[in-house]
């Protein structure tokens, strides 16, 4: 925990050094997934961004409590307080139960999250496992004056909230400004002001998934859940709550109202978001009809495709930009992160096949010794993983000039630069070579024919069978083999 982490933080709106509460321990929540289809790219985006903080605080030494929750009640069509519950509408429409839709989901988001290499939180907890905790959540701002019951539902009063607290601190909105914003959407029959949310909604008769409540039976607003589970998990006050930008209005906004209202104080000290994924500039979603789904990407089957791509090709591709910038897709942009990844691992796996030398090179000593603390810089300045991937690029090059015989590295400087490699490639960014991308058991199968062939042309040198052995060099040249004799023996690298 030497390393100074500095984070941004939504609600401040600047980059602070991170001093957890309770440290060593770490408590974050992130906003999961609703489950009512195949999960896509703009899932994909949250959960890498926030299993790269994850890895990371584990490696700097702290024991994180990682909660990631699924949304399976709640979550309306419309609005958050509006329309038919997603997964209900998903039940009726394939005569379904609410259960089987939210469980196929859960599943298949699972299995995506695997692919990508995302590591499992410490804790997923259901919003339908948890109907008594945000029951006692609505009950505390009840009797606290900031909610109030009409026709069985129950709202939040934001302007009762404002009166005595601040609604809108975290995405910068007054409340005049989302009085205005509401006034045009519907059931203006039971709030006593349009910017009121639902806390509790009575179900009406065609409603699936309902509970009872002292006020009605019913289900909890969509904005309850991470209130509740994170305040049941981490407790009243914990580190990082973390989501999409699209969360933090009204998603976000209303939690902070929730456990200010519930309990005096707010939960959370560190607010942090990722940008959007963008196609043609416009938010990648559900609601637009222009998602990708991710089986999509690994199958290729997608009109915007020419190709396949890889688990780990799409993590690099996101990995490629700060997670506060958009990333607008495009074809392109994967073929190029495509190529950059088959660098990347190509660098690693040549590490292998660097021949030592008794002293290092002075620009091999410059770049090794400052590799591993130009990443850990990186790193610690908001997680800036693009830089981190430029550090790995340069140790590439490096690399190459080495197979080359352009530069030396000794026994040392290789153990440094394997080590730092494989630390931040694989262990912090979590990166992985698999057999799509032509991964580790094939890369080391390749090698071992490409050494056996070279040992062939050895024996042949060394029997003077100049002819067999020239003949060897020349068919590997022509299938883009390069081979370098040296006194220590040969080298071979492959041209692209």
């Amino acid at each position: 925990m030497t390393q100074p982490l500095l984070i941004y933080n939504t609600l401040t709106r600047q980059k602070e050094l991170f001093k957890p509460l309770h440290a060593p321990n770490v408590g974050m929540y992130v906003c999961g997934p609703t489950v009512y289809g195949d999960p896509h790219l703009g899932h994909a985006r949250p959960a890498i961004t926030f299993d790269i903080l994850f890895r990371y605080l584990k490696h700097l030494g702290y024991k994180v409590r990682y909660v990631r929750n699924i949304t399976d009640v709640g979550h309306l069509e419309h609005d958050a307080d509006e329309g038919e519950d997603k997964i209900s509408k998903k039940a009726r429409l394939e005569q379904l139960e609410p259960m089987e839709v939210a469980q196929y989901y859960t599943n298949r988001y699972h299995q995506a999250m695997e692919a990508l290499n995302v590591l499992p939180p410490s804790i997923e907890p259901h919003a339908t496992g948890h109907i008594i905790e945000q029951q006692q959540l609505v009950k505390q701002i009840l009797d606290n004056g900031f909610a109030y019951e009409s026709n069985g539902s129950i709202y939040f009063d934001i302007e009762a909230y404002n009166k005595q607290h601040k609604y809108g601190i975290l995405s910068g909105r007054s409340l005049e400004n989302v009085k205005d914003a509401s006034r045009s959407l519907a059931g203006v029959g039971e709030k006593h002001n349009q910017a009121d949310f639902a806390l509790w909604k009575k179900a009406e008769p065609e409603h699936i998934m309902h509970w009872p409540s002292p006020w009605s039976e019913g289900f909890p607003g969509w904005h309850c859940e991470c209130t509740a589970m994170g305040r049941k998990y981490l407790g009243e006050q914990f580190d990082i709550h973390g989501g999409g930008m699209d969360l933090v209005f009204p998603h976000h906004e209303c939690e902070i109202a929730q456990a200010i209202a519930s309990q005096g104080h707010d939960m959370v000290k560190y607010w942090m978001h990722n940008n959007m994924i963008t196609i043609n500039g416009q938010k990648m979603g559900k609601s637009l009809g222009n998602f990708i789904t991710l089986e999509q990407f690994f199958t290729g089957q997608h009109e915007s495709l020419t190709q396949a791509f890889s688990p780990m090709t799409i993590r690099f591709f996101i990995l490629m930009a700060h997670y506060r910038s958009t990333v607008d897709f495009s074809n392109e942009a994967l073929i190029a992160s495509q190529k950059g990844l088959e660098k990347l691992m190509e660098g690693i796996a040549a590490l292998d096949r660097l021949p030592i030398a008794n002293d290092c090179s002075i620009e091999t000593k410059k770049i090794v010794s400052t590799l591993r603390q130009r990443c850990y810089d990186a790193m610690n300045d908001d997680l800036a993983t693009q830089l981190v991937i430029a550090n790995l690029f340069e140790a590439c090059t490096l690399i190459n000039k080495i197979l080359d015989h352009q530069l030396d590295i000794c026994q040392e400087g290789l153990d440094e630069l394997r080590s730092t490699m494989h630390l931040f490639a694989f262990d912090i960014l979590g990166l992985k070579e698999s057999k799509g991308d032509g991964g580790e058991e094939r890369e080391k199968a390749f090698g071992k024919v490409v050494d056996m062939v070279l040992e062939l042309r050895a024996k042949a040198k060394a029997e003077k069978d100049w002819t067999t052995s020239d003949q060897i060099r020349d068919r590997l040249a022509e299938l883009g083999f390069e081979v370098k004799d040296t006194k220590d023996g040969a080298t071979w690298k492959l041209n692209k």
